[in-house]
């Protein structure tokens, strides 16, 4: 068994480990040619790989388990958390103004600030992200919550709260357009398109063996993508749109794979090119109101 000679020998610069920049190393995959440091070495009967290429999710445990030593001294999923209380007093305060019950969808709050393409066209933006924050009812919030976390937590645990916040909003930017593309004239509330997002950024990384969701990401969003389609008073668009949107986001955030998810930098490029996944939902949110779309 012998390490794969690596570019350095041949140049007499120093690489570093593609998921540890700061690591100097001499070792690269025998598969992708990849630098990798002795963390990231996977022995193989074939030599000596990264993790992604020998198909184990061992490095990706070991950073799980990591952020998440760190997360539960600072609290735990503190992003999430603050969501999910954002969501419960947005509906408490929903329910004290209905006046007719828990599912009254007719309370000044719910009239001011649901997706309603309407009032976006008339230039109530706030409406793209306010709208993710109220709900319908209590089972509604009750499994958007659940939902939130179960997949958000993972989520954030394995990324840091800086990129599931960006993944997060523009998600939900892109499912309230989604919304208002399929069904602008109809009002839409709900966190479902921010966590269909989720599911779809976890979906890709785990097509890149991080296994964020333990290997059933695939599974989740299918069964996920069933309920859309089969029950009835669901927003079919506002769930493809912030699936669509966690899957650019994820993107945006690796340079399209030339950066690992958990490990890469976040630099300005990916700043904008993540800005640029949010502005494409307002973009696209303005040509459907406006009639264009």
């Amino acid at each position: 068994m012998a390490a794969v000679a690596t570019p350095s020998e041949q140049t007499g610069q120093a690489l570093v480990c593609y998921r540890h920049p700061k690591v100097e190393t001499g070792v690269a995959c025998s598969n992708c040619g990849r630098p990798i440091c002795t963390e990231c070495m996977v022995f193989t009967a074939v030599g000596i790989k990264c993790p992604e290429c020998a198909g184990q999710s061992t490095g990706v445990r070991r950073a799980a388990t990591r952020a998440s030593s760190r997360a539960s001294s600072r609290g735990g999923a503190v992003v999430t958390k603050t969501i999910i209380a954002a969501n419960v007093l947005v509906f408490l305060v929903q329910v004290g103004q209905a006046g007719g019950g828990v599912r009254e969808t007719t309370g000044e709050v719910f009239v001011r600030f649901s997706i309603f393409g309407p009032a976006v066209a008339d230039g109530e933006w706030w409406r793209l992200i306010t709208g993710a924050f109220l709900h319908a009812g209590p089972i509604h919030i009750l499994f958007n919550m659940l939902m939130l976390w179960w997949f958000g937590r993972a989520l954030e645990t394995l990324l840091g709260p800086i990129r599931y916040v960006g993944i997060y909003f523009a998600s939900a930017l892109a499912g309230s357009a989604g919304a208002l593309l399929v069904a602008p004239d109809v009002p839409t509330v709900g966190a479902s398109g921010a966590v269909f997002g989720i599911l779809g950024a976890g979906l890709v990384l785990e097509r890149r063996n991080v296994m964020v969701f333990g290997g059933s990401a695939f599974a989740i969003v299918a069964f996920n993508l069933v309920f859309t389609f089969v029950l009835a008073n669901i927003s079919i668009g506002g769930h493809l749109g912030g699936l669509v949107g966690g899957i650019l986001a994820i993107l945006a955030l690796t340079g399209f794979g030339r950066r690992h998810a958990v490990y890469g930098r976040v630099d300005a490029l990916t700043i904008v090119a993540l800005l640029a996944v949010a502005a494409g939902s307002v973009l696209v949110a303005y040509l459907s109101v406006r009639g264009y779309a």
